[in-house]
C-alpha cells in the first residue's frame, strides 16, 4: 500500500495548510474535503488510487485539522476558493478535482468561473449547487452540539456513533486523534475552529445563485456521485444539476449517506478510478454523455 508524504503549503495570504501526497504518477487527483472534515477523510481512497498509478494530493482547509487558523476568526468562502485555486496551480499538471460537499462547491465555482479551468475534470461527492436545507442543518447541529468538548475519546466515539448510525464500527481512539484537540482545560474538542460556524455558514445561502450560474459554464468532464440515503442532495437537486451540466455523468451509490466516501469507500474508489480512466486521452469521456434524470 502506498503511504503519504506530509508537507506544508503556504496559502495566498500566508497561512500554512497541511498537505498529504501519495504516489508520483499521473494524472494528479486533488482531494478537497467537506466542511468540518479533514484530509484524513480521503486516506483510504487516495492510497488505493495511488497504487493504481495516480498521484493523489489531499489537504486540510484553513481552520481545519492541522492547517492554520485565521487570526481573529475572520473566515470567508473566497479565502477557501483561493487556497484551492493556488493548490491546483501548484501541481505538475491540471488535476482532477475530487470535492466533497464544501470542497465540491469550491471546485464548481472555480471550474465555472475561471478560464482556463484549473482542473482537468471535476468529481463532485454528494453535493449540488442547490442543496436540501434540512440535511445541512443536521450537520451544523452536530458541529454546534458539544462546545464543552468531551472528557475522553470514548465519549467522543459515542457521540459520533449516534450521529452516524449507518456505520457498523465505532471509531477507535487512533481514528479520533486526528479529529480532536486537547484544550487547555484538558477536554477534547473538535479540530475545526469554532469561528468557522459564523462567517462561512452565514455566506453559504447567498452563494447559491452564483453556484447555479457557475455550473452552467463548466466545460470539463464532470462526475456527480450521490448517496442513495443522502439528506443533502435529492432527486430534485440532482436533476436540476444535470440540466445545468448536460455532459455530467451521475451515479447514485447504494446505501450511502452524505458521508459517502466513509460509508462506501470501496464503491466510491471504484467510481473515481473509472472516471479517471474515462477522462484520460482515448477514454470513454471523449464521447458526449447523455444525462439521465433520476426517477
Amino acid at each position: 500500500m502506498v503511504t503519504a508524504r506530509t508537507a506544508a503549503f503556504t496559502s495566498h495570504d500566508g497561512l500554512a495548510l497541511a498537505v498529504d501526497v501519495w504516489g508520483a504518477g499521473s494524472p494528479t487527483l486533488l482531494f478537497a474535503h467537506g466542511f468540518g472534515q479533514t484530509r484524513g477523510a480521503w486516506n483510504g481512497a487516495a492510497a488505493a488510487l495511488a497504487s493504481l498509478g495516480c498521484r493523489c494530493v489531499s489537504f486540510d482547509c484553513r481552520g481545519h485539522g492541522q492547517s492554520d487558523r485565521m487570526a481573529g476568526g475572520e473566515y470567508h468562502i473566497e479565502q477557501f476558493a483561493g487556497d484551492l485555486h493556488a493548490l491546483a496551480l501548484a501541481q505538475p499538471e491540471p488535476p482532477i478535482l475530487v470535492g466533497a460537499s464544501m470542497g465540491g462547491l469550491l471546485g464548481l465555482v472555480l471550474a465555472g468561473e475561471t478560464r482556463p479551468a484549473p482542473f482537468r475534470a471535476l468529481a463532485l461527492v454528494d453535493i449540488t449547487p442547490r442543496w436540501e436545507a434540512a440535511g445541512v442543518e443536521r450537520i451544523l447541529a452536530f458541529m454546534q452540539a458539544h462546545p464543552e468538548g468531551f472528557a475522553d475519546y470514548a465519549e467522543a466515539a459515542e457521540r459520533v456513533a449516534a450521529y452516524l448510525p449507518q456505520r457498523r464500527e465505532r471509531k477507535r481512539e487512533d481514528q479520533l486523534k486526528p479529529l480532536l484537540r486537547e484544550s487547555a482545560d484538558g477536554r477534547l474538542r473538535w479540530h475545526w475552529d469554532p469561528a468557522l460556524l459564523d462567517g462561512v455558514v452565514r455566506e453559504a445561502e447567498r452563494y447559491q445563485p452564483r453556484l447555479l450560474e457557475a455550473a452552467s459554464h463548466v466545460d470539463v468532464p464532470v462526475l456527480l456521485l450521490s448517496g442513495e440515503r443522502s439528506d443533502v442532495v435529492s432527486r430534485e437537486t440532482v436533476n436540476e444539476f444535470l440540466r445545468l451540466v448536460p455532459h455530467a455523468r451521475h451515479v447514485d451509490v447504494p446505501g450511502a449517506t452524505h458521508m459517502l466516501a466513509g460509508d462506501a469507500n470501496d464503491a466510491f474508489t471504484h467510481q473515481i478510478a473509472a472516471f479517471v480512466e474515462d477522462v484520460l486521452p482515448g477514454g470513454a469521456r471523449r464521447r458526449p454523455a447523455i444525462p439521465q434524470e433520476v426517477s
